[in-house]
Order: C-alpha cells, then structure tokens, then sequence
C-alpha cells in the first residue's frame, strides 16, 4: 500500500468510527499530517482522491469538509465507468439492470399520478419525432428515469442511470440495426406505457423485462458479428 493509499485509509476509517461525520470540518493539513505520521504532500493527495469521490468537498474560503455521504451521491463516480464500457462488461452491466428495473418499473405502476403518465407520453412522442440516435436516447434515457424516479429512491435511480448510461445506449444502438432496433424499442415503450396506465404492475415489470432482454440481444449480436470480423494486418 502507497503513503497516499494508507492516508486516503485512515480519513476512511475516521468517518467509518465517528470521529468526523457528515458535513464536519476536516482537522488542518498540519494536525492530520502530525497525526498520521505523514508528509503534507502525501495527505494533500489522498485529500485530492477523496474529493474526486466526493467523499470530501471543499467549501472556499472555509476549509474541507466531509459531504453528506448520501450513497447516490458516492455512486455518481461509477457513471464514468458505465460511459467507457465496451462488449462484455457493457453486457454484465445491462444484466445487472435486468435484475433491478423491472422490479422498480412495477413499484411504479401504483405510483404514478395522471400527470407523470402525460409527461410520459410527451417523452415518446418526442422520442418518436427523433432523427438522430443521439435525439432518441436523450428521450429514451428521460422515460425510464421518470418512471424510475417515481419510486422515491434516489439511490436506484442513481444506480441504475449508472447501468446505462447515455453514452453507453448511444454506443449500444449504434453496434446493431439502428432502424430495426429504433422500432423495436418505440414498440416496447408502448407497451411499457400501457402497462403503467393500466397500474398493472406485473405487466409493467414483463414489459420492462422484455425491453431490457431486448437491449442485451443486439449488444450480443454486436458483439457475435464484431468477433466473425477479420482481424485487419496493421
């Protein structure tokens, strides 16, 4: 373990015992680095780690402090993750959102008033009048966060917009068939959306789970045709 890593470890475990909560002042550069045992420089890096995962923030003209924690917050690191994944690790993650937003897509169900079911069939009729890939996911991306956030807990909604990130469907539509894969997709939304309509939560978890398994069969398909490419001699 590096002296940063061994740094970034000991203001861990200070939250993790107490010592400092949520939205508390960090001790000064000086008073850590005596009580570590450490070089300021060493602390001022692991300062630096834990605000890039805002674990920390810095408050000008105050000092740093400890953020709220809220694990919605801590899990908006792993979006990045989500946008640079490509085949295999791409699929697992799709997989992984199989298993949550079905489930959510039917808590839903009981949840939505009158007015997010309008503001739902406002998104895909937008998404319908799309003419770029990239038009379509921003919708696409917009009706399974409303429906999402109609659950009340941000920590889902977080995790799953981490799932699937836009960059990563854009990626993904763009691997298969766009056109085919375009009407499939308007087709399970619709189903979707009268499942929801019809608070009807069983149906509105089937829907979702098709369209999810749907999403994962062209990224399999992309990566099927991608594999029986020749190699090209460089």
């Amino acid at each position: 373990m590096s002296l940063t890593d061994e740094a970034i470890e000991k203001i861990k475990t200070m939250i993790i015992n107490g010592e400092l909560a949520p939205g508390s002042r960090l001790p000064t550069e000086d008073a850590l680095a005596e009580q570590f045992g450490l070089s300021r420089g060493t602390l001022r890096e692991a300062v630096r780690a834990l605000t890039a995962m805002r674990i920390l923030v810095v408050r000008q003209g105050s000092g740093m402090y400890v953020s709220s924690l809220e694990p919605h917050l801590l899990l908006e690191n792993l979006s990045f993750a989500a946008d640079v994944s490509q085949g295999r690790t791409a699929l697992q993650l799709l997989q992984v959102r199989r298993m949550l937003e079905p489930t959510a897509t039917g808590a839903a169900a009981t949840m939505l008033g009158a007015k997010d079911l309008r503001a739902l069939r406002r998104i895909l009729d937008r998404g319908r009048a799309a003419t770029t890939v990239e038009e379509f996911v921003v919708h696409d991306t917009a009706f399974h966060l409303r429906i999402v956030e109609a659950v009340g807990n941000p920590v889902l909604s977080m995790l799953l917009q981490v799932l699937s990130s836009r960059t990563q469907r854009v990626r993904i539509l763009r691997g298969s068939h766009v056109e085919r894969s375009l009407d499939s997709a308007h087709q399970d939304h619709e189903e979707i959306l009268r499942a929801l309509e019809a608070r009807d939560a069983l149906l509105a978890a089937s829907a979702a789970a098709v369209h999810i398994c749907a999403v994962e069969q062209w990224l399999t398909q992309g990566l099927i045709e991608a594999d029986r490419r020749p190699a090209v001699a460089g």
